[in-house]
């Protein structure tokens, strides 16, 4: 072998190689690099190491991407890697600061988004001048944005981190929109219309005879303006409070009026069962102490509207009701609103809406309201005005899929999910699907939601009722968000044609329909259904991985594993899910073949507390390929 000038053999760098055994001692969980043992790679023959790039036997390339990794890189840990391209630590949860990149000169792509990294943008990104990508989304980086200009930045997003300070008037930066800064707080500039950026002046004279002859000259120039600016803001003042006191003198009146006629109406109704006066206070009080609806949401006059619904209520009973926060959602926060002598009801607040009239808001509510299927979440009303927008959603009591399948998992209280019960899921989820695909063609319908009907399909958004029924949420909302929200948030849009070429269509429905087959058969957390704060994994890649790498006991869940007669029910619903991931749309199913597929599936003949700890069968490409129904 002969001996390069830097000291290294040709074909291969040592230093390279020790630079990533570092990297690799960093994680936590180093077992799934277990390929990285002997050579990366020589000359140009293929890497033999997992993510790892080669020319000419130097080190190109290195992505990591959803593997779940943990640990802290040293900020040296890339400095032998003075050939690296392309670096991608994307959707895993490493944490600390950013690495120091002022040896990698040849860095065009580095993608380290959805993990955990926090202090300051490292300045050493300013001296890549071949940079042409950085994307550091979804960490916990603060301080303030360095000052970009490299002219071959085409991609940048920093959003969803806590930066601050006002966003550098680059050159190479002017070129990106709000999508690239959302979710930063404490940023500001032209971008955001919203927040201003405040600049601090210190005066630094010192003191003197002159300055203090000048000081007086200046203060005796403004003390009429002075004078005049604390008169009228005195006037501006008394206006206020003349007319917060007319205000509020108006709304004790009609309280005053409002509770005048409830008691009216108690009196004169005939009812049963009466109220004894001691009931009647007890439940004034405790409708005063807990939380209600009205001290969650405030709403001017308007009125509830509902739709098709034998639900009625009016808005005041609304605002009494107890509320329940939900969580925070993609698109508003969601509260369970229960009503005195009334129904359970959702109460979906929506933010981040496209710039809709009145009349289309109305309209694409009710295109929404107008799916009815046994598998859709009904949509009972809506509340418009201009400043708040509700809708009112009927309440599934047994919660949302994403905690049946992986809440209470290794304790005494979880109850197994078994295959019948996932199987039953699947083709509630299907059929709604199917419904949505076949009748979203209405012209009230708006365009976006015609080409995607669904849009954000997650276990999350699957809900099971009191007979445990399945319930898809969150259809059709396509038609209401912001598209810059929408594609950051909703599931459609991180399919591979929008991802790569930025459009999506029906199929990439039927993309994410697979993705949650798989959340479904594995039991493990998708990246597009974790909460945020949680990591999941692309699913679609680590199957295709498992089943190229014969990692047969890991691919199901153990908690149907252990069914021998569900087996080859198991092995079906997996194939349909592959298929519905092929990154090609084209080559996915249209939705009504892939319910009677799925309809077609049996289930479980044994018991469902048999066990067997071991598949009966090997699932390799050839068995997915040959048990594939041909088309």
């Amino acid at each position: 072998m002969a001996i390069a000038q830097d000291g290294s053999v040709n074909g291969f760098d040592g230093a390279e190689r020790e630079a990533l055994m570092t990297i690799k001692s960093d994680f936590n969980n180093p077992k799934v690099l277990k390929s990285w043992t002997g050579l990366m790679c020589y000359l140009n023959n293929t890497p033999s190491w997992f993510g790892i790039s080669c020319i000419n036997g130097r080190v190109t390339g290195l992505r990591l991407e959803n593997l779940g990794l943990i640990g802290k890189l040293k900020p040296d840990a890339l400095f032998n890697l003075t050939q690296l391209q392309t670096l991608s630590f994307k959707n895993n949860s490493i944490s600390g600061n950013l690495m120091d990149f002022s040896k990698n000169k040849n860095l065009k792509d580095i993608n380290l988004s959805g993990n955990k990294f926090d202090g300051e943008i490292s300045p050493s990104l300013l001296t890549l001048n071949l940079l042409e990508s950085l994307q550091v989304q979804n960490n916990n980086l603060n301080g303030p944005i360095p000052g970009f200009n490299q002219l071959t930045l085409k991609v940048f997003n920093v959003s969803y981190n806590n930066l601050s300070g006002e966003i550098p008037n680059t050159t190479a930066l002017k070129k990106f929109g709000t999508s690239s800064y959302l979710g930063n707080q404490d940023l500001c500039g032209p971008l955001f219309s919203n927040t201003t950026c405040t600049i601090k002046n210190n005066d630094t004279s010192a003191p003197g005879q002159s300055d203090d002859s000048s000081n007086n000259s200046k203060s005796s120039m403004w003390t009429p303006i002075l004078i005049v600016i604390n008169v009228v803001g005195m006037v501006v003042l008394l206006f206020l409070f003349i007319y917060y006191f007319k205000k509020s003198k108006k709304l004790k009146k009609m309280l005053t009026k409002t509770k005048l006629m409830e008691v009216e109406k108690l009196e004169t109704s005939k009812m049963e069962t009466t109220t004894t006066p001691t009931e009647t206070t007890s439940m004034e009080t405790r409708s005063v102490e807990s939380r209600s609806v009205g001290s969650e949401v405030e709403l001017e006059k308007g009125k509830l509207i509902f739709l098709g619904s034998e639900i009625n209520f009016d808005l005041e009973h609304l605002l009494r009701a107890s509320a329940e926060g939900l969580g925070k959602g993609n698109f508003g926060n969601c509260y369970k609103a229960m009503l005195v002598n009334g129904p359970t009801v959702v109460v979906k607040r929506l933010k981040d809406l496209k710039p809709l009239t009145n009349e289309e808001f109305v309209r694409q509510v009710r295109a929404i309201a107008d799916q009815k299927h046994p598998n859709l979440l009904p949509l009972l009303g809506y509340y418009n005005t201009k400043d708040e927008k509700l809708l009112l959603l009927k309440f599934a009591p047994n919660g949302s899929l994403y905690n049946r399948i992986h809440g209470g998992k290794g304790t005494r209280d979880r109850i197994p999910f078994r295959w019948s019960s996932r199987l039953s899921v699947a083709r509630g989820v299907a059929r709604a699907l199917e419904h949505l695909h076949l009748n979203c063609s209405s012209s009230q319908v708006a365009a976006t939601a015609a080409v995607v009907p669904h849009g954000n399909l997650k276990s999350s958004n699957v809900l099971l009722d009191e007979n445990d029924d399945v319930r898809v949420g969150d259809y059709g909302l396509t038609s209401l968000i912001a598209l810059p929200i929408a594609t950051q948030r909703m599931v459609s849009y991180r399919s591979p044609e929008y991802l790569g070429f930025k459009k999506v269509s029906k199929k990439s429905d039927i993309w994410s329909f697979g993705c949650f087959l798989l959340e479904l058969l594995t039991g493990r957390i998708s990246s597009h259904s974790a909460p945020r704060g949680v990591t999941g994994a692309d699913l679609c890649s680590w199957v295709h991985r498992a089943v190229r790498e014969e990692w047969t006991a890991e691919i199901f869940d153990t908690e149907i594993a252990v069914q021998r007669s569900a087996n080859s029910g198991m092995l079906r619903l997996l194939q349909i899910a592959i298929r519905c991931c092929d990154k090609s749309p084209e080559k996915r199913p249209e939705m009504s073949e892939l319910l009677r597929e799925v309809e077609s599936i049996k289930g479980a003949v044994d018991s469902e507390d048999e066990e067997d700890l071991s598949l009966s069968m090997d699932i390799t490409e050839d068995s997915i390929a040959s048990a594939t129904p041909s088309r």
